[in-house]
């Protein structure tokens, strides 16, 4: 049985959720989604699709039809990972966007909405491949809720309206966007009722064709055409030759548990260098919330992020290997260099050689998915193929326009990507055993709520729902940190004394994240049931049976 502190200190209006068969999202009802596939005796995988379809429709301003996706799935033997991000079109290149936006003292400007930020989108092949591999279900009966809500409506939830309303003034003049997400010239107001037909025909498409039309029938012909419209380089090949990628897991292992994560061109391998480095630390003397436990793990993240924005990338384009960046003696080297009084500015080591939404969903059979899916910034590119739903990300944005970065744009490749779903598995008897699908939505805040998530249930014994609501801090680009408002003041008083740049930020949907957590009872008997938890800070659900 596992061992947990359940009281709750923090302040939330959500309680643990306890039961055989769980999902857990961002909104109430891609959760009903995933529960209705689970009563209709789908798995996991097909909760996870069906939950999948319907955020694309009730919360469209972090994923949607047009975006990537990433998955873990623990099968009941052995955990597999998905990489479902996109590639750039075959005609991008530095001089591409040289001759289209000019240069910035000698490097190419790059663009943030609009048809040369959008790379192929992922999502749907990902659904696709967990589906084939794994699902139950027929495909068409995992579109089925989702194109019920699109057609006939639903209210919008509280935090899905602001966000929406405050990505109106940037996007409203893009092309197709208004037509689709402007239904009364004006972004919806909490609880307004919205239909997206659009949407619901391209549902409708995947549901009766399966989800290989999307890149070679209708919506593949009518993408490339309003790329040509509109001057965009995406074409039907691009579209038609794109598949996702079936890879092993990274992982690290920390305090007799093993963290997994999805290997690079994603993030997740910045979570896994944090706890490696904090692993040489005894945190568990040292306050949960105090000011000593903060400052590590706050120098190990920004230890973390000073590597992986050096040398993360296309994981044909990098310099090193995840293996060398997770190399032991390497990371004990670099958690030295951590001054436990002091904040430091760290640059990259040398390794040795050699918007967006994320769910989670586990079944009595003993599968859990960790999913998640993204447009990147609220809408993505701002693109929409009209009368279809199909809102472009802008993923492009992850490339570097410096052709000495490993990262740099090029055709056919995958840029830096931020969206990361995890995973924790412990070893007994020589065997892996599942423990925990979970991720944190948000940018480059999710390595970080990983981590934290991970210290909190690990190093100091808290419950999901505890870990999930305990104020977060966030480790900026230019390393200045972020603190939620809810973060203790004495403690932050107490960073600022210690170096730390800080700033309070009052946007809790985006700078601080949002989880979602299933944790498994007991490690070899599935049908012990989960424990779930989901964030407060969307309008999310844990539900089961």
């Amino acid at each position: 049985m596992t061992r947990f502190d359940w009281h709750n200190p923090y302040s939330t209006p959500r309680l643990p959720v306890f039961a055989r068969n769980v999902v857990s999202t961002s909104h109430p009802l891609a959760a009903q989604a995933g529960l209705r596939v689970l009563w209709q005796g789908g798995n996991a995988v097909d909760a996870a699709i069906a939950a999948a379809a319907a955020l694309t429709v009730v919360e469209p301003v972090s994923c949607g039809l047009g975006g990537d996706a990433f998955a873990l799935v623990w099968d009941g033997t052995k955990l597999h990972g998905l990489n479902a991000s996109g590639v750039a079109p075959k005609a991008w290149s530095v001089e591409y966007f040289k001759q289209r936006y000019g240069e910035d003292d000698g490097v190419a400007v790059q663009p943030k909405r609009g048809w040369d930020t959008a790379t192929v989108p992922g999502v749907i092949a990902g659904w696709e491949a967990l589906h084939e591999k794994f699902g139950l279900l027929p495909f068409g009966d995992l579109m089925a809720t989702a194109i019920d809500i699109a057609e006939r409506g639903h209210a919008v939830a509280s935090i899905v309206a602001r966000k929406w309303a405050a990505a109106i003034p940037e996007l409203a003049d893009l092309p197709g966007f208004a037509g689709t997400f402007m239904p009364r010239g004006r972004a919806p107001l909490v609880s307004e009722l919205v239909r997206l037909p659009g949407h619901a025909h391209t549902l409708r498409l995947l549901a009766a064709q399966g989800p290989r039309a999307f890149y070679e029938g209708e919506s593949a012909e009518r993408i490339a055409a309003f790329a040509r419209e509109g001057g965009g380089a995406m074409t039907a090949a691009d579209l038609a030759e794109y598949r996702p990628t079936w890879v092993e897991p990274i992982g690290k292992d920390y305090r007799g548990y093993t963290v997994h994560e999805i290997p690079p061109n994603g993030q997740g391998i910045a979570a896994l260098i944090a706890l490696g480095i904090l692993e040489r630390f005894d945190l568990q003397a040292l306050a949960r919330d105090g000011i000593d436990s903060q400052h590590l793990q706050i120098e190990a993240m920004k230890l973390a992020f000073a590597d992986v924005y050096r040398y993360v990338a296309d994981p044909r384009s990098m310099e090193v290997t995840p293996e060398q960046m997770l190399d032991d003696v390497y990371l004990a080297s670099r958690a030295a260099l951590i001054d436990p009084k002091r904040a430091t500015h760290f640059g990259f080591g040398m390794p040795p050689a050699g918007g967006t939404i994320y769910l989670t969903a586990a079944d009595e059979r003993g599968m859990m998915v960790s999913f998640i899916q993204s447009n990147y910034m609220g809408f993505g590119s701002g693109i929409v193929v009209p009368g279809t739903g199909i809102a472009l990300q802008n993923r492009g944005c992850g490339f570097s326009m410096d052709p000495r970065s490993p990262n740099v744009v090029a055709g056919g490749k995958r840029p830096f990507h931020t969206i990361i779903p995890a995973f924790v598995t412990e070893r007994v008897d020589g065997r892996q055993l599942p423990v925990m699908s979970f991720g944190v939505m948000g940018g480059d805040m999710q390595p970080q709520g990983h981590l934290q998530s991970i210290v909190r249930m690990i190093d100091y014994g808290q419950q999901p729902q505890a870990a999930c609501d305990a104020p977060r801090w966030k480790v900026n680009r230019d390393f200045t940190l972020d603190i939620e408002s809810t973060f203790d003041r004495g403690v932050a008083r107490a960073l600022e004394a210690r170096g730390h740049r800080i700033k309070a930020i009052d946007d809790p949907y985006m700078d601080f994240g949002s989880g979602q957590y299933i944790w498994k009872l007991s490690r070899d008997e599935p049908e012990h049931g989960y424990v779930a938890a989901s964030d407060t800070r969307r309008d999310g659900l844990a539900a089961g049976f």
